[in-house]
């Protein structure tokens, strides 16, 4: 209750801003401030390696204020409450950024766009999808995610599976093969909450569809339809038969993670990121691990591809707006920024000039997977606003502890989905 209190009043402080978008004159060099939440070990050095050749290459100083990537959605939207937001901030693509566009606190990038002419730079479904608010392109898309299945192969060759499922109905057999080998199917690791949202995605996305799926992020749809208890029941057959790790929400993604690498599990559900992870504990891609797409379950319902495109806005109040446009072009433009980032990060680069060649073999599947979906879809805590976000992911957390409780859980929070939409 604590948390959407906050968010509640977070909104209400951004819905009556008044910041207006102000040029000042820096004619190149000067100061540029910047936060974002790429704060992961790896992550950390990997970006202040890019920053480095931006300063190098312009002889603009940036100024940077990383805060943890939990932090970060609370602290951001406090400092644009307070009107002290930086030059430039990462953001993530869908409602978060509609969120404080609506408060008019980023500046609009369409000249900015025109200028690098990023229509021949950006992924047309990249761009279609996470810049344009309003009418107008408020975020450069820095990297985009996909979420999938990933496993340990040898686990499954152990098990003697040789194909991977393409439907609901041989996803569970493999789970079923699985545990009878003695090798518990899926890790979970929802401590943070966010990392349960891909099982509702999907399901939701697999049986409701695209069009009813949005909906229900925009308001016009209820977490007690029937819609949603249908998906709800799918993800608590599966935990009904053990099919999960016990106490999921006592680890983190991490854990979940480390338990497929050692083979305590066979399979977890999560973002591209995890390949960066792996990759940096020594794991090979196509060896030791890869994944396939979520499986089909109802017959005649688009595919759709879910995952999180992380992008670079510029505050309306920017004290170096000109320096700031810079940054967000060089970062964008350039292909071996592009490239380094999304090896190291785990991502995919929704620059077209990339080569493929960058990534390795499990994260060209991907690319092609998501090239492929006639939709791609923001995960849950990205598709719908903050403070309802905050309903959900706490819904998926109580729902793991104890799935027995799902329809008492939906009902209760179906009026506060509501509430939260209006406030």
């Amino acid at each position: 209750m604590f948390s959407m209190t906050r968010r509640s009043l977070m909104m209400a402080a951004l819905m009556t801003s008044t910041v207006s978008f102000t040029h000042q004159a820096f004619a190149g060099g000067g100061e540029v401030t910047i936060s974002h939440y790429f704060t992961g070990e790896l992550g950390l050095k990997a970006f202040a390696e890019q920053v480095a050749k931006f300063e190098e290459a312009t002889g603009i100083k940036m100024k940077d204020s990383p805060v943890g990537h939990e932090d970060f959605k609370t602290d951001i939207l406090v400092r644009a409450a307070g009107h002290s937001l930086p030059d430039v901030f990462s953001y993530w693509a869908g409602a978060r950024v509609a969120f404080i566009v609506k408060a008019n606190s980023l500046a609009p990038l369409d000249d900015l766009w025109a200028k690098n002419n990023l229509d021949g730079v950006v992924s047309k479904t990249i761009a279609k999808s996470a810049t344009i608010y309003d009418g107008k392109r408020f975020l450069i898309p820095f990297n985009y995610h996909y979420a999938g299945i990933f496993f340990n192969r040898k686990v499954l060759a152990d098990a003697g599976v040789t194909e991977m499922p393409a439907k609901w109905e041989d996803f569970i057999a493999l789970c079923k093969k699985l545990k009878e080998k003695g090798v518990t199917p899926i890790a979970l690791g929802s401590k943070n909450r966010w990392p349960a949202q891909f099982w509702f995605d999907y399901l939701l996305l697999r049986t409701a569809g695209p069009e009813y799926r949005a909906k229900l992020m925009a308001g016009e749809a209820s977490y007690d339809d029937a819609e949603v208890i249908n998906a709800m029941k799918l993800w608590r057959d599966l935990l009904d038969v053990g099919f999960f790790v016990q106490n999921a929400n006592a680890d983190d993604w991490t854990d979940a993670a480390d338990k497929v690498a050692r083979g305590d599990a066979a399979m977890t559900l999560m973002g591209t990121w995890i390949t960066g992870y792996w990759d940096g504990v020594g794991l090979k891609a196509g060896e030791d691990y890869d994944f396939f797409p979520f499986p089909s379950v109802k017959d005649g319902v688009p595919n759709a591809a879910v995952g999180p495109v992380d992008g670079l806005v510029m505050s309306a109040n920017a004290k170096n707006p000109e320096g700031a446009q810079k940054f967000l072009s060089f970062m964008m433009t350039n292909a071996d920024v592009q490239a380094n980032w999304a090896k190291a990060q785990g991502a995919l680069s929704a620059n077209v000039n990339v080569d493929p060649k960058t990534y390795n073999v499990v994260m060209q599947k991907a690319a092609k997977t998501v090239s492929e979906a006639p939709t791609f879809a923001f995960n849950y805590d990205l598709a719908t606003p903050p403070p309802v976000a905050e309903v959900g992911l706490s819904m998926f957390s109580r729902f793991i502890d104890d799935p027995s409780k799902l329809e008492t859980v939906l009902k209760a929070v179906a009026p506060e989905a509501k509430k939260a939409f209006a406030e």
